[in-house]
């Protein structure tokens, strides 16, 4: 089968630091080509693959400190998307909402994952505006509050089993935050409850320019008067075999409707145990008790904390290697992918140059 995977620009794929969309991306494009498809990346140009990779940017936008605005490069991806659909058999987008109207005359040959959250006022008149594009769920959950969608599935994410150990004793005795420095992450709640609790907590965490202010008026002071916390800041991949392994428990103190949460499987893979806020995609990846506890608030962290060691890491490891790889993955999407309409992609071709091909502005822009 030929497979186009579309990433978002944002971060690389695989993201050198945090990105869990580009990062799933990642392990579905490398698990279909070891199946033996032919698989094609539409991604920027750092970014690792055994699929042959479009360059639709130099480099990931998010670390590269000479791009102001990131438009001009998501449309430059969309074209030449649409300048080479007709060769795919399925064309599987990444990239949130703007490629609608450009897929709408082949919808039938399109799956579009929804990473984050869609339930909000502003994007109902929009699902209305284009009923026949085939969405994926990453969690049951995360249709709560959705208007009627074409949804075709819902697919948990994975992670390659071999990509985080599993560490049976863990040599650290300390709790991890491993996210976004954001209000519905619940860092505060990590550090309140790492300080009833009366253990140490790691924080591993990007922080965004939007949630810049929190950090500095909310955050950033209470870290300064906790001395039980340490800060690390934004880790990549390679950090997170320590940081996870060796840590007693993860904290996942979310306080909004999170629609899967990656670093939950990647805490189960290492055997961590997870205690996590009982909303959102969490009833539904953590199995309480097993992997961990859900809990519904910080008293019942604190309580949950205090039976951490209850939990069979090598169960939570079983739990992670049932339900989350990478392999199971690519399995339901291609059930998907199969499910779709074989209807020919026909697309008006016009004399445009391609990425590949030359610029007619460069010769504009040399006449004087």
């Amino acid at each position: 089968m030929k497979i186009a995977q579309i990433a978002p620009l944002a971060e690389s794929v695989p993201p050198k630091l945090y990105g869990g969309t580009e990062r799933i991306v990642s392990y579905l494009t490398e698990q279909l080509v070891a199946q033996g498809h032919d698989v094609t990346l539409f991604a920027s140009g750092d970014s690792v693959t055994t699929a042959e990779l479009v360059p639709c940017a130099d480099s990931a936008l998010r670390l590269n400190p000479k791009i102001r605005d990131p438009l001009p490069y998501q449309l430059i991806e969309l074209e030449e998307v649409r300048r080479r659909a007709a060769e795919f058999d399925v064309l599987h987008f990444h990239i949130d909402l703007l490629h609608f109207p450009l897929i709408r005359p082949f919808a039938g040959r399109t799956l579009t994952t929804l990473h984050n959250r869609h339930d909000e006022a502003d994007y109902r008149r929009l699902y209305m505006a284009f009923p026949e594009v085939p969405l994926v769920s990453i969690s049951d959950s995360q249709r709560r509050g959705m208007p009627p969608v074409n949804w075709a599935g819902t697919v948990y994410n994975g992670i390659p089993p071999n990509l985080l150990p599993f560490q049976p004793a863990p040599s650290g005795d300390y709790l991890a935050f491993l996210g976004r420095i954001s209000p519905e992450k619940g860092p505060a709640q990590a550090i309140e409850i790492a300080r009833r609790a009366g253990m140490r907590l790691k924080m591993a965490a990007k922080i965004d320019k939007l949630d810049r202010a929190y950090w500095e008026g909310v955050i950033e002071p209470q870290i300064r008067r906790s001395p039980w916390v340490e800060f690390v800041g934004e880790i990549g991949q390679d950090a997170k075999a320590d940081f996870l392994g060796n840590a007693k428990a993860l904290l996942f103190p979310i306080d909004w409707p999170e629609p899967f949460g990656l670093v939950m499987i990647e805490a189960m893979a290492c055997g961590t145990p997870v205690v996590g806020f009982s909303c959102g995609s969490v009833p539904e990846v953590l199995e309480d008790g097993v992997s961990g506890f859900l809990v519904r608030d910080t008293d019942e962290a604190v309580e949950a904390l205090r039976r951490i060691d209850t939990i069979d890491r090598a169960k939570a490891r079983s739990a992670f290697e049932r339900r989350f790889s990478a392999e199971r993955m690519a399995s339901d999407y291609l059930a998907l992918y199969h499910d779709l309409t074989q209807e020919p992609i026909v697309i008006p071709q016009p004399a445009a140059s391609s990425l590949a091909g030359d610029d007619p502005w460069r010769e504009r822009a040399t006449v004087s």
